[in-house]
């Protein structure tokens, strides 16, 4: 069974909350999109298995642990999920990075794809999933479905704010895999946006509308 942790750090309450600030601009909104994902994926990533190895220092040889090979990929759900990419590969530099694009219907607000490409021999890799918001579930749903379908088994969704109902969605239909939240937020209004969110993600990472 999979599991759910909210990260309770004060550095990431604290960079929620300057992410939440519609004043906060594009710039300043990105940095922080990124170093939130670092902090989250530290907590992500601490039950990577290790091996040990020998080292020399300056002063003698040692057996020192070092990461034990696991195959890493990192497959944001474009667009916002671009914008947690470099904050986790800056603690893996040599994952490898794939890309599952999903667009929400504005009536229906299901989700649908528009791109899917993922590493090769995914089905053997732990794969890091990033989006920042997770409101419907829906999107988070269809795209562990994709993974799964290529065969893989080791998943981790990360997200910088949750709606419960999306939450709840998500454990539902993959109870196995695991989900990083850094805010479980209040609800979904009628137009399912999280209250009290921050927006449109993808918008202000990007400087859109």
């Amino acid at each position: 069974m999979g599991t759910v942790m909210m990260i309770d750090h004060p550095l990431v309450k604290h960079k929620i909350s300057l992410l939440r600030d519609e004043n906060t601009g594009t710039r300043d909104f990105r940095i922080l999109v990124e170093e939130i994902a670092m902090l989250m994926g530290y907590e992500a990533l601490r039950d990577l298995p290790t091996e040990e190895v020998t080292v020399k220092s300056p002063i003698c040889e040692s057996k020192q642990p070092v990461i034990a090979g696991k195959k890493l990929a990192v497959v944001p759900i474009l667009r916002a999920g671009l914008g947690m990419v470099n904050g986790i590969l800056a603690l893996v530099p040599s994952a490898k990075v794939g890309h599952i694009g999903l667009y929400r219907d504005e009536v229906t607000h299901e989700p649908h794809e528009y791109y899917c490409k993922l590493p090769e021999n995914i089905g053997e890799r732990l794969v890091i999933l990033p989006d920042p918001m997770l409101a419907t579930g829906g999107s988070a749903i269809q795209a562990v479905d994709f993974i799964k379908a290529k065969g893989c088994k080791s998943i981790k969704f990360m997200c910088i704010i949750a709606a419960p109902e999306g939450l709840e969605k998500l454990k539902t239909a993959h109870p196995d895999i695991d989900i990083y939240v850094g805010s479980l937020d209040e609800h979904l209004n009628k137009n399912a946006y999280i209250v009290p969110g921050l927006g449109d993600a993808g918008d202000r990472i990007f400087g859109t509308r």
